[in-house]
């Protein structure tokens, strides 16, 4: 296989981009929890913005690299989970904790967007540039927002299911954590979370449209 120049760059720009958004993703859990009273994060260095302390090597750095080479190719990637003690938390905590990872991802993508429209306007950021910024930040950490919501285990979004089902519905969390790898591997291979996350693709397209007004050409 036949490996461009620019396929180098943009496989070096994800990666770096990944690796910042899962850092951001995994500290909004570590210190939302450990501002919940839970120290174990905070034992095991984790509430920090060092990369080191939440890249894992095979879901943050192998992975998204194989992914950047292999567009076609569905894979999945992850951060180092960070781990709570489940004594010291509510419901409503624990559903705090889950969110808060997204939420960052969310800001992210916002802080993104203030730099691309605070640049554009004072006119020292070109296209080029901006949509550099829009693929590698504001897409990608839109894209995180909305997958770990769905309400899979080990994503965050379980959390969110968990909180809502009523009692005698507890039997499907249960079932999902002991399934939900082997049904999330089945809805990526099959297409289903693909064609799940449509309504996103739509959003990121309408969100680097406003973006790119914004910016002299």
């Amino acid at each position: 296989m036949d490996i461009s120049t620019d396929q180098i760059r943009n496989a070096l720009l994800y990666l770096i981009a990944f690796v910042v958004s899962i850092t951001v993703h995994e500290f909004g859990h570590a210190f939302t929890a450990d501002r919940l009273g839970d120290r174990l994060p905070r034992s095991q260095g984790r509430v920090t913005l060092s990369p080191l302390a939440h890249a894992d090597l095979i879901g943050t750095i192998i992975l998204p690299l194989v992914g950047a080479f292999s567009p076609g190719v569905p894979l999945l990637a992850w951060g180092k989970p960070v781990q709570i003690n489940p004594r010291v938390h509510t419901r409503g905590g624990n559903l705090l904790i889950s969110v808060m990872g997204p939420a960052m991802n969310l800001a992210l993508a916002v802080l993104a967007s203030v730099v691309i429209i605070g640049l554009g306007t004072l006119n020292v950021v070109h296209t080029a540039f901006a949509i550099v910024l829009i693929q590698f930040v504001v897409s990608l950490n839109l894209r995180l927002l909305f997958f770990n919501l769905i309400p899979l285990p080990p994503l965050d979004g379980s959390a969110v299911l968990d909180f809502v089902l009523p009692g005698e519905l507890k039997i499907v969390s249960q079932t999902l954590r002991r399934y939900g790898m082997v049904v999330l591997y089945v809805l990526l291979l099959s297409g289903v979370i693909g064609f799940l996350m449509r309504p996103v693709d739509a959003l990121v397209k309408a969100w680097a449209m406003a973006l790119l007004r914004h910016v002299p050409a």
